[in-house]
């Protein structure tokens, strides 16, 4: 008797529905076209990045196939969420079946699990430029950077296929409704029936783990290069590293800060719209700043990006 539950459960419903946004919004159909336009203009801005990196030989360096990285996460996570959520209120359905739902939770737990362990890489590479910028090839040569790209990518995909298949197999015999956009671990969880007491624990821990050691490297590499900036003579050195350091670290505060509200907040600091409100900003908004980021402050970017502008107009000039 004590397997009714769970076969009911198993058998019976198998689909969620996904309360998401629009049900929050006294105007839907904006809040629909706003998202639509700000998702455009995320993948818009990584692919061009994306390009630019490729196409122009000034930015092949390690910098930039980490950037370049860092924007690939960004097109894939926003397409995991995103597109699903739109087509939902287009159509008039908010379901999502359990494969479904596993499959998203999964790429999306890989997708910030890797972009945790990539920020760091990147950390360490500035770190290698700026405090050590004479045995940078060597350091940062094309063989350790696959190496340090490889890592962020395998121990995502640790996270994910540690979190997902227990989350999913746990059963689900209250309510089906999610509140939320998309099938987050923590949303999900809260329709289980039973005592999750002990995997939230070890979810936590696990968590911690994620965020502390990428914390630990990011804030020692900054460090030491916070402490050789200040010892540089020339200005113009200053400037540029600065610059470079700042760019990265807003990066680092946008994702990491919305991450531990999310994963390590006891829950009594949480309500289902505050959740949503910090899922819209680092699985929405993020993906749309990271290029501005990384190209409005970036004269490299903005200079092979010029170039690109100019070679499109001789061209269409020459056509006509």
């Amino acid at each position: 008797m004590e397997n009714t539950p769970w076969v009911a459960n198993h058998t019976g419903r198998t689909d969620f529905n996904l309360m998401g946004l629009f049900s929050q919004s006294k105007h839907p159909a904006l809040l629909c076209v706003v998202i639509f336009v700000v998702f455009l203009m995320a993948l818009s801005g990584n692919t061009i990045l994306i390009l630019l990196i490729h196409c122009d030989a000034h930015l092949h360096n390690p910098m930039y196939f980490f950037i370049t990285q860092l924007s690939l996460m960004d097109v894939m996570y926003i397409s995991v969420t995103v597109p699903k959520m739109l087509m939902d209120q287009v159509m008039g359905v908010n379901k999502i079946s359990a494969p479904e739902c596993g499959m998203q939770m999964f790429l999306y737990l890989t997708l910030v699990g890797s972009e945790f362990f990539l920020l760091a890489a990147m950390a360490y590479d500035r770190y290698v430029a700026i405090c050590h910028p004479l045995r940078y090839p060597v350091l940062m040569n094309h063989r350790v950077c696959l190496l340090l790209v490889s890592s962020s990518w395998f121990l995502g995909s640790v996270d994910g296929f540690m979190l997902t298949p227990v989350t999913m197999t746990f059963p689900f015999c209250r309510s089906r409704e999610i509140q939320h956009f998309f099938c987050e671990v923590p949303a999900v969880m809260k329709l289980s029936c039973s005592d999750t007491s002990l995997y939230e624990t070890l979810m936590y821990l696990c968590c911690v783990l994620m965020l502390l050691i990428p914390v630990i490297i990011i804030s020692s590499s900054y460090s030491f290069i916070l402490f050789t900036i200040h010892r540089m003579n020339s200005a113009e050195g200053r400037k540029k590293a600065f610059a470079t350091c700042s760019s990265h670290m807003m990066v680092v505060i946008l994702f990491y800060g919305a991450a531990v509200y999310t994963y390590m907040l006891p829950t009594s600091y949480h309500t289902p719209k505050k959740d949503m409100i910090v899922s819209v900003f680092y699985t929405i908004l993020t993906p749309v700043l990271n290029p501005l980021i990384y190209s409005l402050r970036n004269k490299d970017v903005t200079r092979a990006l010029k170039k690109m502008l100019n070679v499109g107009s001789v061209l269409q000039e020459s056509i006509k």
